[in-house]
């Protein structure tokens, strides 16, 4: 480039020299007298353009020769670095060779080890045969048998020792849950200072002479004809003096029945227009107790905002009963004590308390619908909007397994209130059997040499052989009992099962 700009530089001031020289010819041709200083001038100013070209030209070959050795020194500077970059590439490249021939000489090692711990697993197997061999003959059990011999011990010491440690947990957690569980309980019983007083049904109306049962029998029998036709029952007329008994499985129309032959005895107008008109006013008093029945065990309760169908069908449980107790007030009771025992626990008192009072409303149409009066109940609540909580109380009040913690508490509220005692009556006949179905349970048993029921059959009581079972398998043999009993039998409350093992040493000195 500064080459090119001094021949440019160069070719003007020639261009200049000449064009300065012709106008001095020229002018020398009409002035002949400056010819000689014109002449002058232009040589000096030729000299000085030939000065100026020789600086110029000086300067631009210092230029070219220090460019040129810039590149070179360049160009050293990159072919010493490539020839260190090839040289690391070789010494690189005998590196991996050398890694390659040491990993193919530890490979061709390996391979041999392989093989010496091939042949020596197999001569190991066959020393295991032999030994095994040995040992069978000597011990004259097959491998199989000795196997099945270690895994039942291993099973039986480990049985063993879960036991043990099954048995200390137990008693360590039921000691601490048996003294928050009866202080939850006591309170909440001792807040519920009601009297229960166990009812019995009744199906029989006296009447003031026999004569008045040929009154209720009528001419060909029509006046007891329209009575049982317009009540649903059977009455029965036989020959006990002064008596007339009413049967039928629906509590209500039972009701109906004996009030509108009280109400006909003591008119004395015995006919079927009679009769027709008794019985409508009788179905309408007992609808108007009903009515007022339900509203009272909500008022007693403190539950507002029920369905008017299950106040209907709560008045309904007025005239129903459970092994003589009215199920009415068992139900307000078990309603009572599911709220306390949820306050005492942190639960939801209202969701515990609509899940007390209406778990047994599946009772007062179970003579109308087939099935569990849990699930009737649960599905016909469901129906008229309880909440979800309330409903798994009605649904599972019967169940061990519970979804939330009200449903628990209602089931505990509802055995509390059925085991009180004097609350509900058995047949003498239901009760041994009872017993005895418990006793018979219990000693199915191993072990097991004495069983005695107690308390009414609230526990009990077995009596084992102490050589034949340690206190670890004792508590084994209380749980499995306590489930059996759970299983195969019916019963209100709970059952206490206790395994005795006692163990005396007689001496006698002399």
């Amino acid at each position: 480039m500064l080459t090119t700009t001094v021949i440019i530089v160069l070719a003007v001031l020639a261009v200049a020299g000449f064009g300065v020289s012709a106008w001095l010819t020229l002018r020398s041709k009409f002035d002949g007298t400056k010819v000689d200083n014109a002449r002058e001038r232009a040589e000096t100013i030729v000299t000085q353009a030939e000065e100026e070209q020789r600086k110029l030209l000086l300067a631009a070959q210092e230029d070219v020769l220090k460019l040129r050795t810039e590149g070179e020194n360049e160009v050293k500077e990159q072919r010493q670095e490539l020839n260190r970059q090839e040289h690391r590439f070789f010494q690189r490249e005998e590196q991996l060779e050398r890694k390659t021939e040491n990993l193919e000489r530890l490979q061709d090692e390996l391979s041999g080890k392989e093989a010496e711990v091939k042949q020596t697993l197999v001569d190991a197997e066959e020393i295991k045969g032999k030994q095994q061999e040995a040992l069978e003959s000597v011990a004259g059990l097959n491998v199989a048998d000795a196997r099945q011999i270690v895994v039942k011990r291993g099973e039986e010491e480990a049985q063993h020792d879960l036991s043990r440690r099954y048995y200390e947990l137990e008693k360590e957690h039921k000691a601490r849950a048996d003294d928050n569980a009866r202080k939850i309980i006591t309170l909440a019983i001792n807040r519920l200072a009601t009297d229960v007083v166990s009812e019995a049904t009744t199906s029989v109306v006296s009447l003031p002479n026999d004569e008045m049962k040929g009154r209720l029998i009528g001419r060909e029998g029509r006046n007891i004809r329209t009575l049982e036709a317009l009540t649903g029952v059977d009455v029965i007329i036989d020959d006990t003096p002064e008596v007339v008994t009413i049967s039928c499985f629906d509590p209500v129309r039972r009701e109906i029945a004996r009030l509108s032959l009280e109400k006909l005895i003591s008119d004395g107008r015995i006919q079927p227009a009679r009769i027709e008109d008794v019985v409508l006013r009788a179905q309408k008093d007992i609808e108007q107790t009903i009515w007022k029945a339900g509203e009272q065990a909500t008022f007693d309760v403190g539950i507002s905002g029920l369905d008017t169908e299950l106040i209907r069908l709560l008045g309904h449980l007025k005239y129903r009963y459970s092994y003589g107790e009215n199920v009415l007030k068992h139900s307000v009771e078990v309603a009572l004590l599911s709220g306390m025992l949820a306050a005492e626990a942190g639960a939801n008192v209202e969701v515990a308390k609509m899940g007390g009072l209406l778990h047994d409303i599946g009772k007062a149409l179970t003579h109308e619908i087939s099935g569990p009066h849990a699930e009737i109940g649960a599905e016909i609540a469901q129906k008229h909007g309880i909440n979800y909580s309330s409903y798994r109380g009605i649904l599972e009040h019967h169940d061990d397994e519970h979804e939330t913690i009200e449903s628990f508490l209602v089931a505990s509220a509802d055995a509390i209130s059925a085991s009180r005692p004097g609350a509900r009556k058995e047949s003498l006949e239901l009760y041994v059997k009872r017993l005895k179905d418990l006793e018979q349970a219990a000693a199915g048993f191993s072990g097991v040499e004495r069983v005695f029921a107690i308390q009414a059959g609230r526990e009990v009581r077995v009596m084992v052989k102490p050589e034949d079972m340690d206190d670890v398998e004792s508590a084994s043999l209380a749980r499995n009992i306590a489930r059996k009993v759970e299983e195969d039998l019916v019963f209100p409350g709970q059952i206490k099962v206790t395994v005795i093992r006692e163990t005396r040493n007689v001496e006698f000195a002399r």
